[in-house]
């Protein structure tokens, strides 16, 4: 069996990243969620998920997502998600998913990792 998701991690300043591509669903999205674990057990409560290549994304994903915003919450931490209008092949699938499902200004999305990173940067709008 083969697993479609690839993360990759990085610093940027304070902040740590996470950068994920191919599919979050219910088969990948524990070890999303174990790298985000595996971060904030690190002592780095700043985290920014770059999601511009996921090219999929379920339930399974966003609840992910929001495991990961509650943690980040609960020791004081910041979230911050890179989700540009166009992303991976054909648009991104997860901002589609999160209109969808109404979750969107749960985050702080913003539309590349530059403005992610950025102390004074503003959330894109929901």
């Amino acid at each position: 069996m083969v697993v479609a998701i690839k993360v990759t991690d990085g610093e940027r300043g304070d902040w740590a990243v996470l950068q994920v591509s191919g599919e979050l669903d219910l088969v990948t999205s524990p070890t999303l969620r174990q790298r985000v674990h595996d971060v904030v057990a690190e002592g780095r409560h700043s985290l920014v998920l770059d999601l511009s290549e996921v090219y999929f994304c379920d339930s399974s994903g966003v609840g992910v997502l929001i495991a990961a915003r509650r943690l980040l919450r609960s020791c004081q931490g910041r979230l911050r998600l890179v989700l540009p209008a166009q992303g991976a092949v054909e648009g991104s699938h997860v901002n589609r998913v999160f209109g969808a499902l109404g979750v969107r200004r749960l985050f702080d999305v913003h539309p590349d990792l530059a403005t992610a990173v950025t102390e004074e940067s503003r959330p894109l709008s929901a």
